[in-house]
């Protein structure tokens, strides 16, 4: 059968490659003139920027795609696991190296809040148990209603052990009496652009996940990963297009035909896949008013301001992944919630010149620094720039004097790019206990259409994004068969 993918971000790219290995003729339609969607980079006088995703979780989920194309994840690109996994510091000085040893970690915990390790422990193993739930229950299909994620579950215990009835703030507060400890745990909210005071405790999974799976550098940076998407969906017959802007998706008697560009002209297909906004999906390719009503109702997820920071010379005590977080947790998140900007951020930083020295001229550091923000929300370049670079001076760490150049990126830029509306980088947001049931389901309301990618079914970051592709092909291959 004849398949468009809209869209060649890494839910696109890998549904691409899984409908190709299974006899399908696919065609991948991109509006912009570069591919991979989220995953995009800067390169400036010698400074290599990732502008999207800095960290890769779960590579096996990736290695099942390279494998159905009959080469493997570590053929096509070079994996680094980080240990440290990450830096946390506190405003008092306080500072926490996450070792990639899960073993360690109590002790890692005990040395920062000593007597938290055995809480720690306890939390790990909760942690454990909810991601077994999760995965072959919430993961394993899609997920239309409550009752998708009932119909899998294999004991009634399970309702209880997914912890959804609980948000993470609760969850982080019933094991560490440690405010840092319970700051640390909610940070995994952010995630999926979501408030630990909101989103359920379900998302303390995410430990598990990192200490289980490992946290993995591209060398390279994440563009490689897409190039190598691409590369192997090219090779079993994939047909990539760039300044390709679909205008419409196409249907008859509640059937897809296919799609019409923005520019004239139309293309046939008996499958079409949206890896696209589902806000965009549902207001301007497939108007919905139900489907964009629904949206409107959940709430977008944050957006975020950047700042790439090109630095010369070394800084002392910086991990490739560091998080330097605010005073006032709680605080922070209502600013955020009310769609206001937080008067004191939690700050990311990515700094991978620390693993791969070619990302940055000889003895200076690509610094990718991210805090979040409200979707649509106006933010100043030049003052934004300057209160994070002032925090960071606060927090021990003064790049002012020794930054070259500086590149930011807004929420309007993400709206511009990727049609998110507001910037939103994760469609909807997983605040509340039903926002994990509520987000746009994978299969579209005519016949033939499918969704993959961060704001559908399971959610943002890039193994979900590889796991709704996985639900789609499967989705495919149920309904429709192969070639």
């Amino acid at each position: 059968m004849n398949a468009i993918v809209i869209g060649s971000g890494i839910g696109g790219l890998t549904a691409s490659i899984r409908l190709a290995a299974a006899g399908h003729h696919v065609v991948v339609l991109e509006r912009n003139p570069v591919l991979g969607g989220k995953v995009a980079e800067l390169d400036e006088a010698g400074y290599h920027f990732d502008q999207g995703p800095t960290l890769l979780t779960m590579p096996h989920l990736f290695d099942e795609v390279f494998q159905l194309a009959g080469t493997s994840l570590r053929d096509e690109v070079e994996l680094i696991r980080l240990d440290p996994q990450i830096r946390y510091r506190w405003p008092n000085g306080s500072t926490l190296e996450v070792p990639d040893d899960a073993l360690a970690m109590p002790d890692a915990i005990d040395a920062l809040s000593p007597g938290a390790g055995d809480s720690w422990r306890a939390f790990a193993d909760h942690a454990a148990k909810l991601w077994d739930v999760s995965e072959r229950t919430f993961l394993a299909g899609p997920m239309g209603s409550p009752m998708s994620m009932l119909s899998r579950m294999t004991s009634p215990f399970d309702i209880a052990r997914i912890d959804g009835n609980r948000t993470l703030a609760k969850a982080s507060a019933s094991f560490f009496d440690d405010p840092r400890l319970q700051q640390l745990v909610n940070r995994y909210a952010t995630y999926s652009g979501s408030s630990p005071y909101g989103a359920p405790a379900t998302l303390a999974c995410i430990a598990h996940v990192e200490q289980a799976f490992g946290a993995w550098y591209v060398r390279g940076g994440m563009g490689r990963l897409r190039d190598a998407l691409v590369r192997i969906a090219e090779s079993i017959g994939v047909e990539i297009r760039t300044g390709a802007d679909v205008g419409q998706i196409s249907a008859d008697g509640g059937v897809v035909t296919g799609v019409q560009f923005a520019d004239g002209g139309s293309e046939q297909a008996e499958i079409v896949i949206s890896n696209v906004d589902a806000a965009h999906l549902y207001v301007d390719l497939l108007p919905d008013p139900k489907q964009a009503k629904k949206l409107d109702k959940m709430g977008r997820s944050a957006s975020a301001f950047v700042v790439c920071a090109a630095v010369r010379g070394r800084t002392e005590g910086i991990a490739h992944h560091n998080v330097f977080f605010s005073l006032h947790d709680e605080q922070e998140f209502r600013y955020l919630s009310a769609g206001q900007l937080p008067i004191d951020q939690t700050i990311y930083a990515s700094v991978s010149s620390v693993t791969d020295a070619a990302q940055a001229p000889q003895d200076c550091e690509n610094w990718y620094v991210l805090v979040q923000t409200p979707p649509a929300i106006g933010v100043d370049r030049k003052l934004m720039t300057a209160g994070v670079l002032n925090r960071l001076a606060e927090r021990g760490v003064d790049l002012r004097e020794r930054i070259e150049f500086t590149r930011t990126l807004l929420p309007a830029d993400f709206d511009a790019r990727y049609r998110a509306p507001g910037g939103s980088i994760y469609g909807t947001s997983s605040n509340g206990k039903r926002a994990a049931f509520s987000r746009p389901s994978n299969v579209g309301p005519v016949h033939g259409l499918y969704l993959v990618g961060g704001s559908t079914h399971p959610g943002g970051g890039l193994p979900l994004v590889a796991t709704s592709a996985r639900i789609v092909a499967d989705l495919v291959a149920e309904r429709h068969g192969g070639s």
